[in-house]
């Protein structure tokens, strides 16, 4: 008898800040926000510009394109559903409208590096899809 793969544990699509975000994984756009104040790239989503702190923002979406800024290989791991995975390769990545998210890395450990250029694919669920960046 083969043991029942562990279910991921998945964010709050109705949490209010990040709603729309979450919202819009179900249509795999990654989306981000930009403040119509000043300018400034935001993300993670909040109700603020993290620049000059206006509510003024508006959501855009990304072409999912970037690059490996540093990157972990995780080999431990407590919640039974990443340990069902390991090793497996989580960094953050540079997007090409400015910002930076983490995300997992598709990739064998030892092909995971700096520079790396990545695109987006996506991890689908019931509620949300978990952006997943593979080799470009």
């Amino acid at each position: 008898m083969t043991a029942a793969v562990p279910e991921r544990p998945l964010p709050a699509p109705d949490e209010p800040d990040t709603a729309p975000f979450w919202a819009a994984t179900r249509s795999h756009k990654l989306t981000y926000q930009v403040c119509l104040d000043c300018g400034d790239v935001v993300f993670y989503p909040r109700r603020h510009c993290t620049g000059c702190l206006s509510g003024s923002l508006d959501w855009r979406a990304s072409a999912g394109l970037g690059t490996v800024y540093t990157f972990t290989v995780i080999r431990q791991h407590g919640h039974p559903y990443f340990r069902s995975r390991l090793p497996y390769v989580v960094g953050w990545i540079d997007l090409a409208e400015g910002f930076r998210m983490l995300a997992e890395i598709a990739v064998p450990p030892a092909d995971a590096a700096v520079g790396l250029p990545v695109q987006l694919s996506w991890e689908d669920h019931a509620e949300v899809s978990i952006p997943v960046f593979r080799p470009a």
